[in-house]
């Protein structure tokens, strides 16, 4: 006879496994489809990549403030309320999509470096995150390699 503990766990971690996997199914999801639109190959999930952002995230979990790691790679962050998926954090990186202007390769108001650095040609590999804060927000990374947004290039 089994464990009830047993029984438990391996519940509990089939749970979390499918969970994690729906959520780095949806962050690339919804990145993939933006780069599609622009004609630029789709990213791959990157455990290391992934690992980076959990950690920093998991240090903003007491205050969520909005500050960039300054790591090594290309970086969006976004915090929101409890029930924030995150789909969502990447839909908003994406609202910046009409401020960016191909032509003069120019953001309005210099608000679309988010959307930039999704759709960053370069850009191959993505690993994210995302924590409860204390305060109840959700705080979101997502990171990116090789980063992109490199001034005088453009994304595609």
């Amino acid at each position: 006879m089994r464990s009830p503990y047993l029984v438990i766990t391996t519940i509990l971690f089939i749970m979390i496994s499918t969970c994690l996997a729906n959520t780095r199914r949806d962050f690339l999801k919804v990145h993939n489809q933006a780069r599609k639109e622009v004609g630029v190959g789709p990213l791959t999930w990157n455990k290391t990549l992934e690992a980076y952002a959990q950690n920093y995230a998991n240090g903003k979990i007491k205050d969520c403030q909005m500050e960039h790691s300054n790591g090594p790679y290309g970086e969006n962050l976004a915090e929101g309320y409890e029930e924030m998926k995150a789909s969502d954090a990447v839909k908003f990186w994406l609202t910046e999509k009409p401020n960016y202007d191909y032509n003069s390769n120019s953001c309005v108001n210099d608000e679309c470096g988010h959307y930039t650095q999704i759709v960053w040609r370069n850009s191959v590999s993505l690993g994210c995150a995302k924590v409860k804060c204390e305060n109840n927000w959700v705080f979101v990374i997502c990171n990116y390699y090789p980063p992109g947004n490199y001034i005088g290039e453009r994304p595609y």
